[in-house]
């Protein structure tokens, strides 16, 4: 991070704050911008409340036993006064953090390097004091008041740092204020006169610790109880300035100030900021927080706004005030489950005409032609109920297994049309349903009903960006898991939607049709990339239908990397808007968006359109690289960051539901101090350009988890002999002990019989490959129990088109060349083939070996539920969705990236274990195919994700006319300053990347 050479000045009471050009014109009212300005002084004149001193030094009688740590968030919107209580409790500590981190300069401390600070100073109030600097005063006139005050000081903190409490209770006034000017020194200084007052404050446990000062006076300082071995010490990190620092995200340094961002719990958030000097605590706005911290960028020769009251702010949550949002953080990402609540309990109990919606929703249904659900006759509630009445009698005299075309005529004249069932039995199971919300609504039985209606038939898929092809496409650029990932989706999907069209009796007329949308590259470097339409392998109804890049040059030829794909988005939105009403003859039911381009084009036709919008994101890319909002000039060249943000929040507010793989995606953790992708959208600065004041609420019901699986007919179990691939085995076998031929694979394996330790993944910096290989390169036992084998990218820098891959395939060679890893190291360039990846996982199993991915960060996962799908034990990164996927030492095992040594340990240790007890191997193989039966299946996400369009699709509809503002406000947002970023990202004619 880059330090300011002089620091800025920062008013006492904060940045003033900023007036947002698009303000919402409710933004003043649902937001209170003053500042609640609560200053404390460190400097306490008076004692402290919890310890007395007496003249000689020593506290009262339960005086420490009384002075317990405040619980820091009680009351979560009082961090101001907590941190108040937090300088008294531990001020000394408090000091010397704060100078720590002041230390490090102007910019911004990370959450391991706070605590990294916080367990420096810990470590300090427990150090022996050596001997203390001289200072003119004393050195002058050893006998002088201020040679006195000091000696006092140096004994009392020698007895104080020798105790067991640590905490220092001054005897006086003058004491104290001396105390707080020199407690740094304190902290790395000292004699053995001062030692001598720590062994007799260890010694007593409570009472005086003394210590000869400089000029021969002995100091005083009481200290709390505790024994010789620092029993009943309580650790500074458990103190209520110790919790404030660990749930803190960052600490924004700008001298002398030090701000905080304090997250009390998921998705919500307190700021204050300390003068380290002065020694005060001020509460922060949100802006003023976004003000604070543009600081670092402006004294640092960055964007700064010559006006702080214009600058543009965002803020969505006025439009959402009257929306409803949950409460409580394990509730997080079931928003279908509180919105079924909210609907059943709100909108039709309330009153008797409050059903209305729900009759005219039910109205609306028809598909080419065909009404369904009810005939146009059927207007209101009362009439409804009258026909389900007839309904029911003409029913009672069928068997419940008639089939639905024995009494579609009947039904039609009381005025129900097909879509209840496909038979007697079915249809009057879905009456009763609705007859049971007209009488006593509840969640289960509405979200029952909704998932049985004819909404969607036609289902639009967009991911433009990359090779989206069937094969020869994984490992090319910008092409990995989201292609598997969508391809086994539809797959899914369309079995589900025939399933549900049977179910409904509509499967003799209808049929699902689903177009994945992506980009027509005609340069298609072997693939089937150049095609217009593609049908899509083991399905009927299913097809890619791929549209150019157009500019006024004319049709862009090449590849297009995903970070430079922002100038062709909006014109590709008008045509596939055409082709799409050729291919469909109509508007489509759902509009999925993937990743953050996808999800652009998925606002822009859903915005056209009226179609309920589902978005999925993969991976935002601003939780990927730190500080690539404060800092995005510094990036935008080479990521347009500006441009993809921006779009990221459009699409955010602008979609009907949002599905996640896990909880971490939307809000991190619950149990460890982690924030969520999203969570990190609702409030960031990227300066010069605008501040989000409130992006998006973690808490918003739209957020739902659906977790994908892998698909079983290509991943399944090592042990499932009948369904092994053998043909594919020599071929396999050739790839891992074959002779290296420097295209398909490198450096060769000495010793085939050891255990393989598998990685497969895109050859990009936050994959973490090349960290894989230096954790293996420096671990001599892991090397020793085990070979490590990696699949990824190319192995020569000069056949990569990828800028961010070149660098990582130069620094692989380097490693292994600097290591002498040639011998246990095998380098496979990107595989393609999806089935022999699948028997590739179970020839890895057969060794006894595991699979390990080591990503920086990973929004889901996929490799590792294919992994542990085909029954291989795997160790994979804690930050991110498999910290969700894997329980931690039964069915496989979390590992930190940052911390690489550790992760090689751990796998060393595994292998060890495995080696002297081979059944531990099969214990844990047989945790992670349990794991994933049990939760990460496709038949499960389907019947789930289908569930969430139609309970959405009536949210839409209930909702449409209150929503209107918001839309029209990102219609604002895009419009001028969207189109005009975009403007900045050269086309692929005028120099951008190919």
């Amino acid at each position: 991070m880059d330090s300011a050479k002089t620091a800025p000045a920062v008013a006492a009471n904060g940045n003033p704050p900023a007036m947002g050009a698009l303000a919402p014109p409710r933004a003043a009212i649902q937001q209170d911008r003053a500042s609640a300005v609560a200053e404390i002084s460190l400097v306490d004149s008076h004692p402290h409340p919890a310890a007395t001193t007496t003249t000689s030094g020593t506290n009262s009688a339960g005086g420490a036993a009384a002075r317990k740590p405040a619980k820091l968030f009680r009351q979560p919107s009082r961090v101001t006064e907590r941190m108040a209580n937090c300088l008294l409790e531990n001020r000394n500590e408090i000091i010397d953090t704060l100078s720590r981190c002041l230390q490090c300069g102007n910019g911004i401390l990370l959450p391991h390097q706070l605590i990294d600070q916080l367990r420096a100073a810990s470590a300090a109030r427990r150090r022996p004091l050596l001997t203390p600097p001289r200072s003119p005063h004393t050195a002058a006139s050893p006998r002088s008041p201020a040679s006195i005050v000091t000696a006092a000081a140096w004994g009392g903190a020698g007895g104080a740092a020798g105790g067991a409490g640590g905490a220092l209770i001054p005897a006086d006034e003058e004491t104290a204020k001396v105390l707080e000017g020199t407690v740094e020194a304190v902290r790395r200084v000292g004699s053995t006169d001062l030692e001598r007052g720590g062994k007799a404050g260890r010694k007593t446990g409570a009472g005086a610790g003394a210590g000869a000062g400089e000029g021969g006076t002995i100091g005083a300082g009481a200290v709390v109880e505790g024994d010789e071995e620092g029993e009943g010490e309580e650790s500074l990190e458990d103190s209520p300035f110790g919790k404030l620092l660990l749930a803190s995200q960052e600490a924004v340094v700008v001298s002398p100030w030090v701000a905080l961002a304090v997250r009390v719990r998921p998705g919500e958030w307190q700021h204050v900021k300390i003068n380290a000097e002065e020694v005060l605590v001020q509460a922060m706005t949100v802006p003023e927080y976004l003000a604070f911290k543009e600081l670092l960028v402006s004294t640092n020769g960055g964007p700064s706004s010559d006006n702080p009251y214009y600058v543009l702010e965002l803020d969505f949550e006025p439009f959402n005030a009257s929306f409803p949002r949950l409460t409580q953080p394990r509730s997080i990402g079931h928003g279908v489950h509180f919105l079924n609540r909210y609907l059943s309990s709100r909108i039709f109990a309330s009153q008797q005409g409050s059903i209305q919606p729900l009759v005219d929703f039910l109205r609306l249904h028809s598909y080419r032609g065909q009404p369904l659900m009810l005939s146009p006759q059927i207007e209101t509630r009362e009439q409804l109920k009258r026909a389900l009445t007839r309904a029911e009698d003409v029913l009672s005299s069928y068997d419940d297994e008639t089939a639905v075309g024995h009494v579609a005529e009947r039904l039609r004249d009381v005025g129900l049309e097909l879509g209840w069932g496909n038979t007697v039995g079915r249809i009057s199971e879905t009456i009763c349903l609705l007859l049971d919300i007209f009488q006593a609504p509840d969640a289960d039985t509405l979200e029952k009903f909704l998932g049985r209606l004819p909404m969607i038939f036609d289902v639009v898929i967009l991911s433009p960006h990359g090779y989206f092809g069937q094969a020869n496409v994984l490992g090319l650029p910008d092409t990995g898991g989201q292609v598997v990932y969508i391809l086994d989706q539809v797959r899914a999907l369309e079995k589900e939607m025939l399933r549900t069209l049977h179910l409904q009796g509509l499967d003799s007329l209808f049929h699902p049709n689903i177009v994945i949308v992506t980009r027509l590259i005609p340069e298609a470097r072997g693939t089937t990339c150049n095609q217009r339409i593609e049908a899509v392998a083991g399905t009927q109804f299913t097809r890619i239908l791929r549209v150019p890049f157009r500019t006024p040059h004319g049709v862009v030829k090449r590849w297009v990397s995903r970070f430079d794909i922002w100038p062709y988005l909006e014109q590709f939105t008008e045509d596939v808007a055409k082709e799409l009403q050729v291919e469909l003859g109509g508007r489509p039911g759902l509009i999925i968006g993937n990743y953050s381009d996808g999800n652009l084009v998925a606002t822009l036709l859903s915005h056209q359109m009226g179609v309920t919008q589902c978005n999925i994101a993969h991976a935002l890319e601003k939780t990927k690289y730190p500080d690539s909002d404060l800092f995005w000039q510094r990036h935008d060249a080479a990521y347009h960051f500006s441009c993809q943000f921006t779009a990221d929040l459009i699409a955010m507010n602008h979609a009907d539901f949002i599905v996640t793989s896990t909880f971490q995606e939307i809000a991190g953790s619950l149990s460890s101090n982690t924030v969520g992708q999203y969570e990190s959208h609702m409030a960031f600065t990227m300066p010069g350009l605008y501040r989000v004041v409130n992006g998006v609420d973690v808490y918003d019901p739209k957020f739902n988890i659906v977790s994908p699986g892998a698909d079983d007919d290509v991943y399944f179990p090592f042990s499932d002999d009948k369904r092994r691939l053998t043909s594919l085995q020599p071929a396999i076998r050739d790839l891992l002990f074959g002779e290296p031929d420097g295209e398909e694979k490198a450096y060769h394996l000495s010793d085939p019989a050891k255990p393989i330790l598998f990685s497969m993944a895109r050859l990009d910096r936050v994959k973490n490959l090349s960290g894989l290989v230096r954790w293996f390169a420096g671990d001599s036992r892991l090397r020793a129990l085990a070979n490590l084998v990696v699949v990824g990218g190319k192995l020569d820098a000069a056949q990569s088109q990828d800028r961010e891959e070149a660098e990582q395939i130069a620094l692989m060679h380097a490693i292994v060349r600097d290591a002498g890893l040639d011998g246990s190291f095998r380098w496979i360039r990107a595989q393609t083939n999806r089935v022999k990846n699948g028997e590739l996982y179970r020839v890895v199993a057969d060794s006894r070996g595991a699979f390990v991915q080591p990503a920086l960060f990973e929004a889901f996962g996929l490799t590792v539920v294919e992994a542990m799908t085909c029954g291989l034990p795997t160790f994979a990164t804690c930050h991110g969705g498999p910290r969700e996927v894997i329980h931690d030492g039964e069915s496989g095992f979390h590992i930190d990236p940052y911390h690489g040594e550790r992760a090689a340990e751990r796998m060393a240790d595994f292998f060890e274990r495995c080696r002297d007890d081979p059944s531990h191997w099969e214990t844990v193989s047989a945790a992670a195919l349990e794991r994933i039966h049990s939760r990460y299946t496709w038949g499960i996400y389907a019947e789930r994700l289908m569930t969430l369009s139609r309970v959405y699709g009536f949210w839409k509809f209930v909702s449409n006319l209150e929503r209107r503002e918001m839309k029209r406000y990102i219609e604002m947002f895009y419009i001028l300053k969207f189109r005009h970023l975009v403007k900045s990202v050269p086309l692929a004619e005028e120099g951008g990347r190919e």
